[in-house]
This record gives C-alpha cells, structure tokens and sequence, in this order.
C-alpha cells in the first residue's frame, strides 16, 4: 500500500467547495455512475502526462494514452513520503482509512491533479475509463471540471458476445470492439468460436479444422445456407472464411485483459458442429460427411477429440469460464445409433435428454479438473444439470429461474430484450435481420433479476450478457451498426443499481454518446426520424387514446392529420395523447428544418361494434397467447412486433367465433395479419367470414385470398376484409384463416362493422 503524499491531501482539501462553472463540463456518463459531485476548479491535461501508479497498477498506466487529450504518458511507481509534480495523474491502491467498498474505485479531478483509488486493477481500470469517457464527452478534451466519483457495478459478469464462425472478423476488429467494451466497462466477452459456418480458432492437433472447416464456398452465409453447406480447401479460389492463429489469439487475450476484459472461447458441442464432422466424420453417428451437425455421444473417441481441443483451447484462453455451446441438439441420430444406444444402456440412461446431459458432465468434469468452469445455453438442463455448471438464459427467463432457484450461477441473456440481431426500428426500413423487434428502450428496461428467483437464491444471477448472432451480418460495419448504441443501454443494466436507472435520462445522456461513438469511427444505429404510434382504446368511455412518438430527443416536430390528407408544416403540431371517439385515418410526419424527414405514417384506428364481445376459440393459439380470450375483441391493434402482447399466434388454420350478443347488421369484417418469413410468419391462404342468427347454421358471405408473396423478405401487413353489397344481420361471425405454409399466423383482432 502506498501513503498518500502531502500535494494530494492538500488537493483533497477542496472536496467540499461547491461548484459554481458546471456549465462547461459534460458529465453524461454511460453506465451512470454510484455517486457524481462537482467540484471547483478546472483540471488541464498536459500532452505529455505525468502518471504515478502503486506497484500493483504498473500495467495499466499506459491506458490513460486513450484519453483524447494525452499523447504521451511517464509512469512512474509512487514512492511513500516523496511528492510529485503538480497536475500529475495518480493511481493509488485504497487503504482501511478510504472506507472504499471491495468494488469500488474513487475519482478525485482537481486542479493540481487527479487521483484515482482502488482496491483492484479491475476498479482502478473502470476509473482509467471513466476519466478517458469523461474526455470524449468534453468540446475541450484537454480542460475538465473538477469532480469527485465514487463507484461501483451491479453485477460481477457484464458481458457482450461476438459470432465470428457465421462471418469471419480481422483481428484489428476484435481490438476496436474491446476497445468499445470497455470505454462502457464491460469485462467479459464471449467469442463463439465454432459452428457450421465456419471453425475459427487454429488446434495444432487437428490441422484440417483451418485447413477446411474454416473455410466454405460463399463469402455470405446466407448465400451458403441455401447452396449446399459446403467446405472447401484453403487456397482453392472460391474459399472464403479464416481463422485465428493461436499468436492471433493469445496476442486478442493479452490486449483484452489489459483492458479489464476476459476473453470466454465458446466451442460447440455436442450440436453445431457440421464444419467439424465434414473433415472428421468418423466423430459422427452416420460416419459419413455432411449428415449431421451432432457428434456420436457413444463414440470414444469423440471425448478424445473434444478434449484434446480444450487442452489447447485452455492453453491459449486463462478464463476461469470455458462456453461449451449445448443448445439446439438434433437428438434423432443418437436415438437410432447402436454407439449411442449402447452408451445409454450402459450408463442407464433412460433418454437421449439424458445422454446429452451425459455428455455436458463428462466435458464439465473434465474442465473442473482443469480448474475451469463450464458455461453452457439453457438447453444443459435437459436431462439434469451437473454441479458446476453455469447457465446462459437465452430462450426467456425460465431457464436461468429454475438454474438460479437450483443454486447454480446464471448469467441472463433472453433474447426478447438481450439479442442484438434483431430489428431495432420499423423492419420494413432496416437491412434483413433475422428477425425480433429490440429498440433501445426495451433493452433498457429489462432487470437481470426475475421476481421469481427465491430472494436467498438471487446472487446467482451474475449478470446479462448481449448477443450478436451474425447470420445476417455479413460486415464488421453493420455489426456495428447492430451493436451499437443498444450496448450502451446493457451496460447501465450490468453496472448501475436497478433503482438509479430512468429511460428519460438515459436517453438524455445517450445524446452526448452520440459524439463519443462518432469521433470513435462507430457506425452505430442512428435514432429514427420514423413517427410511431400506440393505442389504448378506453372501454368506459368508448374512445381510443392515441400516442406518436419518434426516437429523436425532440418530439414537438411531429405533425398530424385526421382527415387523410398529407402533413404539412400547417398541420396539426403534436403535443399529448389525442382523443378519438371514432374510427379515424391518422397521418403523421416529422419535420426537420421544416422539411419532412422519414417516411410519413399512416393508421387506421378503429371503433368497431365487436370490441368487448366474447370469442370462441375453435381453434387455440399457440405460444403467443397475447391478451388470451379477450385478444380479438379488445380494440387494441398490433404493432411492428409479435411480441408486444397484441399479436396472437396460431400454427393451425384459425377457427373464431365472435358473438356479437344480439341480431344486428353487418356490412363489413376484416383481421390484420403479419408476415415475416425469418422466424416463419406467414400470411394465411386465404380468410373466410361465415353469418350465423343461431349459432348452428352458418353461410359464407365471402373469402379475400392472399396475394402477398411467401418469399417477401421484409416485414409486411395486410388486412383481409369482407365486404357485403347488401349489409346482413346476424349474431355470431365465424372467421376462418388457412395456414398453408403451416408456419406461424398472426393476427390482432376481428374488426367488425
């Protein structure tokens, strides 16, 4: 420990003086910090800076040559009892007498010197990090403000993921994104390594893995999804792909860690593994090539294989935690495989749930032998979970709820508010996703810690971790572009406690990062000038509540029409919710320097005679259950996305049936359905309305066939509607939608008129 020398208690001395030149300082922090106050004075950075570090902080002294004010940094180690030179940076470890909690760093900006104290490199590292921040956010990078931070994060693991296997990134790249990482203070990232795509990391024991298995014959994965799936030998013409040398990978996993960040190598197994078993199909049940993506569970020498990669994989990455993938199995050929069926009846293993969990454990004692620890997706507690195991969440919470409440450690990643793949805006103006609908806001408002996790049992959850699946992104640019800025939000998540965070002025601070991520060269996400709306229909008093808003900071620019003629600057200006008492067209358009920007947004809202009327359901939703019974008659229309809880799936043909409660005219009957073809969602074949005065006899009065297209990529809606020439009268409707493509439907409501 090193004794504070005398300049710096005499520069603490003015902690208590109030500030009075705030103005001049930008102080929005991403993640905000524990605790923020402002000092007097004014700090100047010198090109050339003086920087003295306890022994135990050496290393990390030369990060402060990120700071856009500093182009040369002197480290010196702190001697005890001899001062050093006014307007020095010092990095000190914390002592008893700082009342310093475990986790957390102190930042003291004076004007003769800045002091930084912590208990760890890790915290002392965040400090370096929140100094270089604080130096983007400035118009003067080389003057700041002074001000006192004390600062800790909410959770240990703060992770993002990179998908290198679906589209090969330079190692130059890799620096930029931990470079990213940690101005935002992660310290995990979890590089998925391995999958059918692509094998990426060099294994001295089995050269064909880069040899071929790295390699395939279409540069986007796309493109070789769809033609065969083929590898092809380095060096021939038509290979694309690459990979990491172990040097490549050992020089990623010193730079990271001198950032604070541990790389986590993912390897997959016992699934994802068609590029391995194309170069060594004999690890396959078939023992032939291009078959399977799952290796022979009762085969030896797959155990042999698998650990003679790891041996290696350990050499390269110290990480305590090791990802062995575990998700997604195709489990049919081990249940026909005379190997894998032995295995289980020696094993007395009464499923192939359980020979996959026979698998997990034996790689999870292997790796604990090792003194590592073993990461796995959800799908590991199929069939039992070993003691060590740690999980990733990723198919909702459930799986990490019943982990955490089982005692084991789990770090939440759901893809409804974690999976940075999907659409972040409209999809209908966004390059092809995979698919999903995660805007800024919602990744912000997600909370690691379910409320079902025993209260005892919530330190399991150590944290969130975002993911990148890079099916659909073929260029670091775009990756960036997916990325960033809804990482920033993750990061708040991971480091500020859950009751300091507010959407409002997250979104307030997320304006100056908007500087940060541009002098940094990120071509992020830029907020939309598209004009979305919401609607609640009030059911006391029979009137719909609408709501406009866009992603900018200023919303007082939108314009409005009820008429169905186009805004204009003379429009209506939007201001609050607006009040309609009847089905209305809404047209609105945000206007920039009194130009229009962004496409214009047209709805129709609706006051229908079934809303609040009973369904039967002939037929029954399936996973998507929206508002349950009341979904289709609730006067609430869906939105972009399947998942806002409007939207209700079906993967059977649609059979409903609206009683409207007494004989009443009809002139019209429409629903609204969605298509997007990523995640299967088609529109029906055709929507049938059928009249019934009994509820027994029932007559078709017409049918609307589809005519959009079931190869459409982008998002599309249509809405299908009946029309009759001569109003009938009747009590219940019958609406019938066929399911051709036999993927999802979605629809919203039966709109009757």
């Amino acid at each position: 420990m090193q004794l504070l020398p005398k300049i710096v208690l005499a520069a603490m001395s003015t902690l208590a003086i109030p500030m009075t030149g705030w103005s001049q300082m930008n102080t929005d922090m991403i993640p905000k910090p524990s605790s923020l106050n402002k000092l007097e004075g004014i700090y100047h950075y010198n090109p050339i800076s003086e920087v003295i570090v306890s022994p135990a902080f050496q290393e990390i002294g030369t990060l402060l040559l990120e700071h856009p004010a500093i182009e040369s940094v002197n480290v010196q180690l702190a001697v005890n009892n001899k001062p050093w030179s006014s307007g020095s940076i010092v990095i000190i470890e914390a002592t008893e007498a700082d009342q310093l909690d475990p986790s957390s760093y102190a930042l003291n900006i004076l004007p003769n010197g800045i002091v930084i104290k912590a208990w760890t490199p890790a915290q002392a590292i965040s400090a370096i990090y929140s100094l270089i921040q604080l130096g983007y956010l400035q118009k003067d990078p080389t003057q700041i403000t002074s001000l006192s931070i004390t600062d800790s994060p909410r959770f240990d693991y703060r992770g993002l993921h990179l998908d290198v296997s679906r589209h090969f990134v330079t190692t130059d790249f890799i620096k930029k994104y931990i470079d990213l990482m940690a101005l935002y203070k992660f310290n995990q990232l979890h590089l998925h390594l391995t999958d059918a795509a692509g094998w990426r990391l060099e294994i001295m024991k089995y050269p064909e893995l880069t040899e071929k298995a790295a390699w395939r014959t279409h540069t986007n994965w796309k493109d070789w999804w769809h033609n065969g799936r083929q590898y092809l030998d380095r060096g021939n013409p038509n290979a694309s792909g690459g990979f990491y040398t172990q040097k490549d990978a050992k020089e990623l996993v010193e730079y990271a860690s001198k950032r604070g960040i541990t790389i986590i190598p993912e390897i997959e197994m016992p699934s994802h593994s068609e590029e391995v078993l194309a170069v060594y199909p004999e690890l396959s049940c078939s023992g032939k090539p291009y078959r399977q993506g799952e290796f022979c569970i009762g085969n030896p020498e797959t155990f042999v294989f698998l650990k003679n990669v790891l041996d290696e994989v350990l050499e390269i990455f110290p990480s305590p935690y090791i990802h062995i993938g575990g998700d997604e199995a195709n489990k049919k050929h081990w249940k026909t495989c005379s190997k894998c069926q032995a295995l289980m009846k020696k094993e007395g293993l009464q499923s192939v749930d359980e020979l996959q969990s026979y698998a997990i454990s034996q790689m999870d004692l292997y790796l604990q032998s090792k003194g590592r620890k073993l990461i796995g997706w959800d799908e590991i507690l199929e069939g039992g979970l070993t003691a060590g195991a740690t999980v990733m969440s990723w198919r909702g919470e459930e799986g990490g709820i019943k982990a955490a409440n089982s005692g084991h450690d789990v770090i939440m990643t759901p893809g409804s508010h974690l999976y940075f793949d999907s659409y972040q805006t409209d999809p209908r103006t966004q390059p092809e996703a995979i698919g999903g609908y995660l805007t800024l806001e919602k990744v912000y408002s997600y909370d690691p810690i379910p409320e079902t996790i025993h209260k005892d049992k919530q330190h399991h959850i150590i944290g969130a971790q975002g993911n990148i699946w890079a099916e659909y992104i073929p260029t670091t640019e775009h990756l960036e572009y997916m990325v960033f800025p809804r990482a920033l939000a993750l990061a708040e998540i991971n480091w500020t406690a859950q009751e300091a965070k507010e959407w409002k002025d997250f979104k307030s601070r997320m304006q100056s990062q908007y500087k940060v991520l541009q002098d940094l060269h990120v071509n992020y996400y830029r907020p939309s000038y598209n004009v979305t709306y919401s609607v609640v229909y009030d059911d006391v008093q029979k009137r719909n509540i609408v709501a406009l808003e866009t992603e900018q900071i200023v919303t007082d620019n939108i314009r409005y029409t009820l008429d169905g003629t186009v805004p204009s600057l003379q429009s209506l200006r939007y201001t609050g919710p607006i009040i309609l008492e009847k089905s209305t067209n809404i047209r609105a358009q945000y206007f920039l320097d009194s130009i229009a920007i962004g496409p214009m947004l047209e709805f129709e809202t609706d006051i229908h005679k079934a809303i609040g009327k009973p369904v039967t359901y002939k037929s029954k939703w399936d996973g998507y259950k929206a508002q349950g019974v009341k979904t289709m008659t609730n006067g609430v229309q869906g939105g972009l996305t399947y998942q806002d809880g409007q939207w209700q799936g079906f993967t059977r043909p649609i059979d409903l049936i609206v009683d409207m409660q007494q004989i009443q005219p009809i002139e019209r009957v429409a629903m609204n359905f969605m298509q997007m073809i990523g995640p299967g969602v088609y529109m029906p074949g055709e929507v049938e309305v059928l009249l019934s005065k009994d509820g027994v006899n029932y007559k078709s009065v017409g049918k609307v066939l589809n005519d959009i297209s079931d190869t459409e990529p982008k998002l599309t809606f249509k809405r299908f509607e009946v029309k009759l020439d001569n109003p009938q009268t009747a009590r219940f409707i019958q609406v019938k939608a066929s399911n051709p493509k036999k993927g999802y439907l979605f629809t919203d409501e039966i709109i009757v008129y």
